[in-house]
């Protein structure tokens, strides 16, 4: 086993793992880009002494300026959760690829407007800018995922859904250097401040341009009844000639699919909202909902938003050094990154990794919690060099990231963007990109009023729900990895939890010979054996 070795469902052409595939979901995730970027670069702006200035942040109290900057921050999240939504009706009539050039049309939208605030204006225009702005990305929040799930071949599905969390984390690198660099290389004037907020039209300009080149979903095409067009899509995916073996086998997998579900549910625009009826499906969207409390309870986007807040509640204090220390913590997220996307998602898998992550990441919570009580940093002299305790303080939340950026930080979408059927998988990537910008915004609204009263005790707080996420997967959620997405209903179905996987592989293992010795006889019998499926 190499690196790079896979875990197929059945024997799969090497053609199939092409070019192709990777440039429509790397061109797909410069929406994970302008996501990642915006989440990054919000809390380091806040700070900047030319945007405090321009803004006049020292007439606010304390508690007046939190509430403030965590309106500014969560008006975002509060935008994407009705994005979310919106998504499954655009993507509903006009499929995934038009969708995706909607909500860039809409973020850039948004982001245009934020360049007109001002202290003469006041700082709505960046509060309204914002709202849009986060109906664009809740929007291509719910349909990157399912783009790419629905292209992907089973075996790489994890990796290619992973160049979404990727395209995050890139964006997320720049949004914490970005400030670093006008703090130190421009004076202290509006176009310090504004600079960062204009980077935002780079990524959505680029997935705008990128929705003309790209092919829709040949799922969706195939679920809309324009099957000529997918499979012609599917063909031009996969690098194969209509009458492989490895089509033929794919295309009867989703004929089959659609079939059942129109006969249990029916085809239309409600009809997923009847199909929640069903408890295997309700417990689907239950799970997506879940990991996503967790992904957000473990106190990243505590991080993503508020980092100067968070690395001054450890001990370091200085505009620079604080958005150096931000900008090193985005270097480690993003080549840890590169490491799940190439290695741990699709070889470990889903379900180990979120163990790994949730318990290592839990111990380094407690350790900082720890030390905030027993030395807090604001009882130290100001100017101080850091004591060891901070130092070790530091290195733990470098730990914490190392363990949660493989696990919880991309795997949740991955899980989510694969579990669902046809027919529900864009309501139900609704619901889960909802959660996640619901929890989200929960958090960036409350993040600065936790660190005014809890103190350490915020640590705790996300430690002891990482220990709580470990118990929810073991009982909860099957490994995920390698299973076509036609068959999931299969694995939710199958029990134990902890072993549906390797039972599931078994017995698509055995479906494949069979249906290869079928198409063996076909050929045989009147050579018509490969076309009745096309």
């Amino acid at each position: 086993m190499t690196l790079l070795a896979l875990k197929e469902d059945r024997p799969t052409p090497k053609a199939v793992y092409n070019w192709r595939i990777y440039t429509c979901a790397a061109v797909a995730s410069f929406a994970a880009c302008m996501i990642g970027y915006d989440s990054a670069f919000i809390g380091t702006t806040l700070a900047l002494p030319s945007f405090t200035k321009e803004f006049d942040f020292a007439s606010y109290s304390p508690g007046a300026l939190a509430l403030l900057q965590s309106n500014i921050v969560s008006v975002y999240q509060a935008g994407a959760f009705f994005g979310s939504l919106f998504a499954y009706v655009t993507s509903y009539f006009l499929g995934r690829r038009k969708s995706l050039f909607i909500f860039a049309l809409v973020f850039i939208l948004g982001a245009g407007i934020m360049l007109a605030a001002n202290g003469a204006r006041g700082i709505g225009p960046i509060i309204a800018g914002r709202v849009l702005a986060g109906v664009g990305v809740g929007g291509a929040s719910n349909m990157v995922p399912i783009y790419i799930s629905e292209l992907s071949p089973p075996a790489i599905r994890g990796r290619l859904v992973g160049i979404y969390e990727l395209g995050w984390q890139v964006g997320g690198l720049v949004g914490f250097w970005i400030n670093y660099g006008v703090n130190t290389t421009l004076a202290p004037t509006r176009s310090q401040w504004l600079i960062p907020f204009a980077v935002q039209l780079i990524p959505a300009g680029l997935l705008l341009i990128g929705c003309v080149w790209i092919k829709e979903s040949p799922r969706w095409l195939f679920a809309n009844g324009r099957r000529q067009e997918a499979i012609d899509v599917l063909c031009w995916m996969r690098n194969l000639e209509p009458t492989d073996v490895y089509i033929l086998e794919e295309v009867q997998f989703m004929d089959d699919d659609l079939e059942r579900y129109a006969k249990e549910v029916g085809k239309g625009f409600w009809r997923p909202f009847v199909a929640l009826r069903q408890p295997k499906v309700q417990w689907r969207f239950f799970v997506g909902g879940i990991l996503f409390l967790f992904q957000n309870g473990s106190g990243i986007n505590a991080i993503n938003y508020y980092s100067p807040t968070v690395f001054r509640s450890i001990g370091i204090t200085g505009a620079n050094t604080g958005f150096l220390t931000t900008g090193i913590f985005g270097v480690v997220k993003t080549a840890l990154t590169v490491v799940w996307i190439l290695y741990l998602v699709d070889r470990v898998g889903r379900r180990r990794m979120l163990f790994i992550g949730a318990a290592g990441g839990s111990l380094c919570m407690w350790f900082i919690g720890a030390y905030i009580r027993i030395a807090p940093p604001a009882s130290q002299t100001a100017g101080a060099e850091m004591t060891p305790g901070a130092i070790a303080a530091v290195f733990f939340f470098y730990l914490w990231t190392a363990f949660y950026t493989p696990s919880w930080n991309g795997t949740p979408w991955v899980i989510n963007s694969e579990m669902f059927d046809q027919n529900t998988r864009s309501l139900g990537q609704a619901s889960a990109a909802a959660n996640n910008w619901f929890w989200n915004f929960i958090v960036s609204r409350f993040t600065p009023q936790m660190f005014l009263t809890m103190s350490y005790g915020v640590y705790f707080f996300f430690a002891s729900l990482m220990i709580l996420s470990i118990v929810f997967v073991w009982f909860c959620v099957p490994e995920t990895k390698s299973i076509p997405l036609e068959a999931m209903d299969r694995l939710f179905a199958t029990r134990p939890v902890h072993g549906a996987n390797a039972m599931l592989m078994g017995e698509l293992q055995m479906q494949d010979e069979e249906f290869r010795r079928g198409m063996v006889a076909g050929e045989k019998g009147d050579g018509g054996g490969k076309e009745e499926f096309v």
